[in-house]
């Protein structure tokens, strides 16, 4: 089972190429960052008095952020919180990607989601009601250009007519895309157009990540946020994931090292 962690960095803390060295040297598998281009200010957001992450307006580009780690590490693998794909164009996003796994030799895994801020998808000219079909589609296209020396997709959202495109990615079968979300549905959705399934650490995931492991498809799975508490990680592991995720409790100086080394000590602890 690999370990792996999540990270918000931003203006304001370590810079992710700073945080990713600090992982590797840890011993850590992989680092996670999440997306947001904006958060919304308008009077509506956020809804009913919630108090959002003040890193969240704050973060890095993503693949700006993965790159910079990449670059700086040779063993790490890096990977997105998640990557907003209903918000990203499939033809630049494909080339982004398959840039990165270039560079970092095949060491980019991607969490996919469909979004949970509205505002942020309007902005965007994503319609909120068909955002699935939509991450659907891109996805489905990204792995045409990726597998295609003359790539086409049509679909109801997506329609690219002969496109060349490189580089390739290093990886066979292209980057991993694994489906991120917890939602009824989502087992399948991984199924159908994922390379796995990566559902957030919440009550009664567990015997979910069972059901769906035992099922016989051979798909990874990867569990976000998962608590350092050794009953936690033996629960996630017995279920059948693939690699557990904690979250640095900041990507600030000093913090990330205590975060580390907190994790360090569960996992002894686990391991007995």
């Amino acid at each position: 089972m690999q370990i792996g962690v999540y990270a918000s960095c931003t203006d304001e803390t370590l810079r992710p190429d700073e945080v990713a060295v600090l992982v590797e040297q840890a011993g850590i598998d992989a680092l996670h960052f999440g997306e947001h281009s904006h958060i919304p200010a308008s009077e509506a957001f956020p809804p009913d008095g919630q108090e959002l992450p003040r890193d969240w307006a704050r973060l890095f580009d993503l693949l700006i952020a993965l790159t910079a780690a990449a670059l700086a590490t040779t063993r790490l693998r890096v990977s997105s919180g998640i990557i907003q794909v209903a918000q990203r164009d499939p033809i630049t996003t494909a080339k982004e990607l398959s840039s990165i796994d270039v560079l970092s030799g095949g060491r980019l895994d991607l969490i996919v989601g469909h979004g949970t801020i509205i505002e942020e998808m309007r902005n965007h000219g994503v319609d909120p009601e068909t955002r699935f079909d939509l991450v659907r589609e891109r996805m489905l296209a990204m792995r045409e250009i990726w597998g295609q020396d003359e790539a086409s997709f049509h679909g109801a959202f997506v329609n690219i007519e002969r496109i060349l495109s490189w580089p390739k990615p290093v990886q066979p079968g292209g980057v991993p895309l694994f489906f991120g979300g917890n939602s009824p549905g989502s087992e399948e959705r991984a199924r159908e157009y994922g390379d796995g399934w990566a559902p957030l650490a919440l009550p009664g995931i567990p015997a979910r990540i069972r059901e769906f492991t035992a099922e016989g498809s051979g798909l990874p799975v990867i569990a976000v946020g998962v608590p350092t508490e050794p009953a936690a990680i033996d629960e996630y592991a017995s279920a059948g994931a693939d690699r557990i995720v904690f979250r640095l409790t900041s990507a600030q100086p000093g913090e990330v090292e205590r975060s580390l080394e907190d994790i360090r000590r569960c996992m002894s602890t686990v391991a007995g």
